[in-house]
Order: C-alpha cells, then sequence, then structure tokens
C-alpha cells in the first residue's frame, strides 16, 4: 500500500478517535468489562466491497466474523493442521455458545467469477487455487442445470447455490450438527446483492432465495 493510501487510513482512524469511539466510550468500556456476547457468526466473502457490519447496521459486540475468498467453508477434517475458518466456527459455537450462524455470499463475487476462468498453476497462489475448489460442486450444478444461460445469469445462480453447499459443509461439523438438532442453533443462508444493497435470505420452503423480512 502506497504512502497516500496509508495516509488515509491514517486520517480515517484519527477520525474514528475523534467522533465514533467518543460517541461510544462507555459502550466500548462495557464490552471489555462484559466480554463478548455476539448474536451471530456472519461468515462472509474478503471482498472489500461487502461489510458485514455496514450492510447489516450491526454494532461492535454484535457479530462474529469470519471472512475468507467466497465466504467458503471446508468440511470438517479432524486432524492436527491449521483451519482458520473451522476454528473460527468451533470457538463460535463452542465456546461463544451463538445461537445463529449466517454464511453470505454475494453479486458478483470474484471468486465465483474464478470458477469459470483457467487458473494457471503457480506455487505463489497455491493456497488460493486449492480454496477455490470447495466452490466446484456449485459451478458443476450450475452447468447441469443451466448449459446454455448467459455468463452472468450462471454467475448469479452459482454465488446463490453457492451458499447452499457451504451450508451442507457447516454441518458436517459434530458440534453444529449436535446444536441445530437440539434446536439451539440456527443456520442462515444470505445473499447480498452489491447493486440493489438489498439481501435476501434462501427459503426452503420455496427453494428459492427472498428478500429478508421481520
Amino acid at each position: 500500500m502506497g504512502k497516500k493510501n496509508i495516509n488515509a487510513l491514517i486520517r480515517g482512524h484519527y477520525n474514528f478517535q475523534d467522533l465514533n469511539f467518543k460517541q461510544n466510550e462507555n459502550r466500548f468500556k462495557q464490552l471489555v468489562h462484559d466480554g463478548q456476547n455476539p448474536k451471530a457468526l456472519f461468515i462472509g466473502c474478503s471482498d472489500s466491497r461487502v461489510v458485514p457490519e455496514l450492510i447489516t447496521g450491526s454494532k461492535p459486540g454484535d457479530l462474529f466474523i469470519v471472512r475468507n475468498i467466497g465466504n467458503f467453508v471446508a468440511p470438517f477434517k479432524p486432524d492436527e493442521d491449521y483451519h482458520a475458518t473451522a476454528s473460527a466456527i468451533e470457538y463460535a459455537v463452542g465456546v461463544l455458545e451463538i445461537s445463529d450462524i449466517i454464511i453470505c455470499g454475494h453479486s458478483h463475487c470474484g471468486a465465483i467469477n474464478e470458477l469459470y476462468n483457467e487458473v494457471t498453476y503457480s506455487e505463489d497462489i497455491i493456497h488460493t487455487i486449492k480454496w477455490l475448489e470447495l466452490g466446484t460442486p456449485a459451478k458443476e450444478q450450475a452447468l447441469s442445470l443451466f448449459p446454455n444461460a448467459p455468463k452472468e445469469e450462471l454467475l448469479r445462480y452459482t454465488e446463490k447455490i453457492s451458499v447452499l453447499f457451504q451450508l451442507d459443509n457447516i454441518l458436517t461439523y459434530p458440534m453444529v450438527k449436535k446444536r441445530v438438532d437440539e434446536g439451539s442453533l440456527f443456520l442462515h443462508g444470505w445473499y447480498y446483492d452489491i447493486i440493489t444493497g438489498v439481501i435476501s435470505y434462501y427459503d426452503d420452503e420455496s427453494d428459492s432465495f427472498k428478500p429478508l423480512e421481520l
């Protein structure tokens, strides 16, 4: 990041200290005293255009957030390797005892788009190439159902159906499955449209995404 860009972030931090922090100083102190008790685990994409707190109107302490490329969830794998998203899921469900998990996809997702491109193998992006495999089932289903669809329609469908595959993956975590079966944990599939600003949720009864409603 160049000096101009980093300076913009520094100025933003000063503004935060002068305005936002001072306006919410008591809340921050209370959060330190009480510890964190988030309402939900939010698994979203690392895309810089999708900001969970902004699109949900959340305040500090409301969400336990995991962001990764494509808002993917790798299936449960009980080994001793490093699993960032998995460890966050376990911590949120087992330690923080959150009651809701939201997996939120979004429109114009770079990860989904990349599934349809020829990616040249490179050791520089070896982890990214492997991670994108988590989107393959969604791509395969989209192509089987809509083989002749225009690419943009195919991408939008793949973005949405990928959310459902990630919900299936998160149910492979024993603690998640146990609490869902008990009725103490609820899973939600969301889709954020960058152009309209609308979040839709997956309705299993109609097998479609509908705008969020109270």
